[in-house]
């Protein structure tokens, strides 16, 4: 007798993206078929919210969020902080992301003043928010630790990749920490090695898709159901057994971002 799927939510997806437009049904359907009944879609500029908000009318088994990544910048103005704040206003279950810091972009003061304005909105509307990473995790912890404090569920460290110390120091912040395919490789030592030892309330499980293909399928469209692949790479990192593991991930999930119980 076969045992159903564990229900899981990919807790960062990017389902609004064109690389799903011929087939978006059949990927969500995929998913909802290997136990995945929630899927969490952040914004990344606000010529793709409008998206955003088609895609959550019409699966509303999402939750959805509106953000300037900073990967955008260039086409990020000062009035999009204003509209930022009324499709908050409009949608009140809506998180603030994906917002961040990037290395790898120019004009980082330019990104510094707009995460932090960003940080502001949410910190005045108590939303959570979805950070983006790379190569700026100190920094984000100072402006998050200035402007958020360490509220209980602030928000999610995206993508989350580094050392121990690193993940503490996001956990005792507040945050979790978004636990992705890079599990799957097994040359991520630090960051298998951090993932198996915080406490597991930190945890919530994302796919980022279509990026951050799972080992074994680089250079294919990442999907929310390859999601399945990363929790069981996570069960084999944990003490745990699955079932608890599975349990505490939804509960975390759910907190977060204020989903009903599935």
């Amino acid at each position: 007798m076969s045992q159903n799927p564990p229900t899981l939510i990919d807790s960062h997806c990017h389902l609004d993206f064109p690389e799903f437009d011929t087939d978006r049904e059949a990927v969500v359907q995929a998913a909802e078929n290997v136990g995945i009944n929630h899927f969490v879609v952040p914004g990344v500029s606000k010529d793709t919210w409008p998206r955003l908000v088609s895609f959550h009318e019409q699966y509303m088994q999402s939750s959805i969020g509106f953000g300037l990544h900073p990967y955008f910048i260039s086409q990020h103005v000062p009035a999009d902080i204003m509209a930022l704040e009324h499709f908050l206003d409009l949608y009140p279950l809506a998180f603030v992301g994906e917002i961040g810091l990037d290395s790898r972009i120019e004009s980082y003061e330019i990104q510094l003043k707009l995460f932090h304005q960003q940080l502001e909105i949410a910190e005045g509307l108590k939303r959570c928010v979805v950070l983006h990473h790379q190569k700026t995790q100190n920094d984000l912890l100072v402006a998050v630790k200035n402007i958020l404090g360490s509220r209980s569920d602030s928000g999610l460290l995206h993508a989350f990749s580094g050392s121990y110390e690193q993940a503490m120091s996001w956990y005792e912040m507040g945050f979790k920490l978004g636990v992705g395919g890079v599990i799957t490789y097994a040359r991520a030592k630090k960051t298998r090695d951090a993932i198996s030892r915080v406490p597991l309330e930190s945890l919530i499980l994302e796919t980022d898709s279509p990026d951050m293909p799972i080992e074994g399928k680089q250079g294919q469209r990442n999907e929310p159901k390859n999601i399945t692949h990363i929790f069981r790479a996570l069960c084999e990192l944990r003490s745990e057994s699955a079932a608890e593991i599975q349990t505490q991930i939804l509960k975390n999930t759910q907190n977060l971002f204020a989903i009903n119980a599935l």
